[in-house]
Parts: structure tokens; C-alpha cells; sequence
């Protein structure tokens, strides 16, 4: 059995009036079966159970310029590839209240770049205070004292410690749902990778190390993961 490493840290939670009970079943036909009717959820109910469900999430770190020329710097664990011509990763941004758009989000509407990080385990705590509400201006990357280099070719800084910094442009804005939550696609324009994860191969594509990325992923309430053992399947042809 695969054994993931647990990481706990305590995170500011904002607090909240919403006290109604989860409406939970069992299945008549497993004694040992959970069914969570959506249904009879609140919208905070249902974050809670998805983020308890769709596990591990891999993290975007998020590098974006505010309008004072500081940089903005904040995790997003609802995040993925989606695309690859064009090349076109996801990510999913709310607000920090009913009437003021996080820092990430506004910046990346008003500026368009973008430069997503990959961050590793020994970034635990940098990650998990960046995502404390600041007022927008305020620089994250500035209070945690992290070094900036730049990316060729790119407007942006990338942070130096990352082992992956994906730079990127804003290709798509949407907004769904009653917040309303945004997606945000944007478009890779580079990838910046350490030599040190790269492994070698004579058939020119690219590998990683992921023992040495040691990518940190996202699981519910104060829980981050390692990455624990790997496993390997041949893919069937």
C-alpha cells in the first residue's frame, strides 16, 4: 500500500454563522458506505466535502504583479493542466469577500501574466502563510523575505527556490457560479525547470526526478501531503 506523508499547519479561517448539520446516509446495501446528498448541502458544505474528497491536489503557487509594482504571491489547489495546443493550465480563484476579488484574481484580469510555481514540501510554511488574506498591495514575497530572478523573455519574476516556474498569460476569464468563483486559464509561455530533478534520456523527452521535486499537494482541512511512494504501470496498447 502506498503511504502519503501528512503535513498539519493551522490556517486562518475566516468565521462563519453556517452551523446546519451535513445530511449524511448510509447505503442500505453496505454497512460501511457514506452517501452525501448534494441536494441539502450549503455552498460551504459542499466545499468542505469536496476538498475532503478530490485528494491530493497539486498546488499552484501563483507569482502576480500588483498595481504598485509589488508582487502578489498565493496558493490555489483548484488547479490543473487542460490543454496542450494551445498549451493551457486552469486555475479556480474566489473572493476574499462578497464584494472584493482576491489579489490574484484582480491582477491577472488587469495585468494578464502570470507565473505559477510548483512548490515542494520544504516550502510547507511559506505556502500556507501566503494564503493569509493581506490588504491588496501588501507583498507576500516581500514578508517572507523570498528571492526573485527573472525569466527570460518573460515580464515577470519567477521565486528563485522553486524547482518549476510556469510562466503564463491570460487567455480566458470566466466567472460561474453565485460568488461568483473564477476560472482562469492561462497560456504557458515557458517552463523554468532546476537541472537537478531533470533525468537524462536518449530519446529527447523530458523527465523529471519526482522523488527530488517532492511536489507538496493540497488534502482537506489543515492537511498537506508528500509525495510518498512512487508507483509505475505500463500503459496498455
Amino acid at each position: 500500500m502506498s503511504v502519503m506523508s501528512l503535513y498539519v499547519v493551522d490556517i486562518l479561517k475566516k468565521p462563519t454563522s453556517n452551523n446546519a448539520k451535513i445530511l449524511l446516509y448510509h447505503q442500505p446495501t453496505r454497512l460501511d458506505t457514506m452517501f452525501i446528498d448534494f441536494e441539502n448541502l450549503t455552498a460551504g458544505q459542499c466545499y468542505g466535502t469536496m476538498v475532503q474528497t478530490i485528494v491530493p491536489r497539486p498546488i499552484a503557487w501563483v507569482l502576480t504583479a500588483n498595481g504598485d509594482g509589488s508582487h502578489n504571491l498565493a496558493p490555489y489547489s483548484f488547479f490543473t493542466g487542460i490543454c496542450s495546443d494551445p498549451p493551457l493550465l486552469m486555475i479556480s480563484a474566489g473572493k476574499k469577500d462578497a464584494e472584493e476579488e482576491k489579489d490574484t484574481r484582480l491582477n491577472i484580469r488587469e495585468r494578464k501574466d502570470f507565473v505559477v510555481h510548483i512548490p515542494s514540501t520544504r516550502h510547507l510554511a511559506q505556502v500556507n502563510s501566503s494564503a493569509a488574506t493581506l490588504a491588496h498591495g501588501d507583498s507576500e514575497v516581500d514578508l517572507a523575505e523570498l528571492e526573485l530572478i527573472s525569466i527570460e523573455g518573460f515580464a515577470l519574476p519567477r521565486l528563485a527556490d522553486c524547482d518549476i516556474a510556469i510562466a503564463c498569460t491570460l487567455y480566458r476569464f470566466d466567472e460561474i457560479g453565485a460568488t461568483p468563483q473564477a476560472v482562469i486559464y492561462g497560456e504557458i509561455r515557458s517552463v523554468t525547470i532546476d537541472d537537478g530533478i531533470v533525468v537524462p534520456q536518449d530519446n529527447g523527452r523530458l523527465q523529471l526526478d519526482a522523488k527530488k521535486l517532492d511536489p507538496l499537494s493540497r488534502l482537506g482541512g489543515s492537511f498537506y501531503g508528500g509525495l510518498g511512494e512512487i508507483l509505475a504501470a505500463n500503459r496498455p496498447k
